[in-house]
């Protein structure tokens, strides 16, 4: 059973997170568990599916947790998809942390707002903070995309990193829902070649990928100073419906997600991202 965590403020924003990880997850066992930090109480909806936390709330924060649930009843047609509410109070990060812990979460799932929400970085504050504070995996939805099972998949790597069972075990998950084209890429200054550890990195990860799915995967070394560009070029170019990257990889995503200098964030309001923690 998977184990999968989605925070909400009851805006369409967080439905449409909650909304992608259903649908993606279709065909798996999976606990949902639905947080919200502030007051939550019991609902009327009354499912054996749907437990409920038993704090005293307000009335209006109870309406709309009625109505959340009744709308996720309406969607789910998996009988082994439980959906649990949760109340919290305090620290966003501390509690999604705790969170993590205490119900063994597998996954956070969030949505987060196009260019024109997000205080002209990519990730907006909480989502941000989550990627980097919280030792989970996490699907980021935009706001703006419309779910679709991902069949062209980026990974993009700096081969820095040793690529740890719980990585490869994400990954093949991935791969094993999506049946998708996974599709490694390096992005490296021109005239530069790789380390002895890259080399061997790349290696390991290449013969995984053979071993496991052969034939669903490529590799491709992009030469470019840019880092943030050639990845943007290289969604664009190929069609990527999906972007996956190690949250250790902070070459990577720390220029992809946090530098507010970016200008262009098109795909960003339509393509989720998944980052991974080991």
């Amino acid at each position: 059973m998977k184990y999968i965590l989605i925070p909400t403020d009851f805006s369409e924003n967080a439905w449409n997170a909650l909304e992608y990880a259903v649908h993606f997850f279709e065909s798996e066992i999976c606990s949902f568990y639905i947080l919200h930090v502030g007051e939550l109480s019991n609902s009327e909806v009354n499912r054996n599916s749907f437990i409920f936390p038993q704090r005293v709330i307000s009335p209006a924060i109870k309406e709309k947790l009625k109505s959340l649930f009744e709308r996720i009843d309406r969607l789910s047609k998996n009988n082994q998809h439980h959906f649990i509410a949760l109340q919290e109070y305090g620290n966003f990060v501390d509690i999604v942390r705790k969170t993590v812990d205490s119900k063994k979460i597998n996954l956070i799932v969030m949505g987060t707002k196009g260019a024109s929400g997000l205080r002209t970085s990519i990730v907006g504050s909480n989502t941000g903070d989550v990627i980097t504070k919280v030792f989970c995996n996490v699907l980021v939805i935009p706001e703006n995309a419309s779910f679709m099972i991902p069949k062209r998949i980026a990974f993009p790597t700096d081969y820095n990193l040793y690529y740890t069972y719980p990585i490869l075990k994400t990954i093949a998950e991935l791969l094993r829902i999506t049946k998708a084209n996974f599709q490694v890429f390096n992005v490296a200054q021109p005239n530069v070649l790789f380390t002895r550890l890259q080399e061997k990195n790349k290696d390991y990860l290449q013969d995984y990928l053979d071993e496991t799915f052969p034939n669903t995967h490529s590799f491709l070394s992009i030469k470019n100073q840019d880092i943030k560009s050639a990845i943007l070029k290289f969604v664009d170019d190929n069609q990527i419906d999906m972007l996956t990257m190690v949250a250790k990889n902070l070459n990577f995503l720390q220029q992809l997600l946090f530098d507010t200098t970016i200008e262009r964030l098109s795909f960003h309001t339509t393509i989720p991202l998944l980052v991974l923690h080991e």
